[in-house]
């Protein structure tokens, strides 16, 4: 909590910008305060990856996984954009993490049940 507001870390396929972006409004409207992803690689920020060298572009995913873990850090729970019940593995990895940590874990389809 900060003040009076729980901070809620959103994670997911970055496939999915549009959900992201209803589920920030959606929990900011709420009273959250909402930490998302800083980019979205698989959905419109390709100019991101585009002339990397694959050293760079690994360690670039690396770094990014690690900076999300660190927002799970900050954050009171998690809530999983699962659209379709789509989790792969980077997100499988921070619901373990968010698990391993203490925080719960909320999801937009709760037919997917949790991990």
């Amino acid at each position: 909590m900060v003040g009076k507001y729980k901070v809620i870390t959103l994670c997911g396929s970055t496939r999915f910008k549009d959900a992201f972006m209803e589920a920030q409004k959606k929990l900011t409207l709420e009273g959250n305060i909402v930490i998302s992803v800083g980019l979205f690689g698989h959905s419109g920020d390709s100019e991101v990856w585009e002339g990397m060298s694959e050293d760079t572009l690994t360690q670039t995913k690396i770094m990014l996984d690690d900076m999300h873990k660190r927002k799970i850090d900050m954050a009171d729970e998690i809530f999983v954009i699962n659209v379709g019940g789509y989790i792969g593995s980077s997100t499988k990895s921070e619901i373990e993490y968010a698990h391993a940590n203490g925080k719960p874990v909320r999801y937009l389809e709760e037919s997917h049940g949790s991990l």
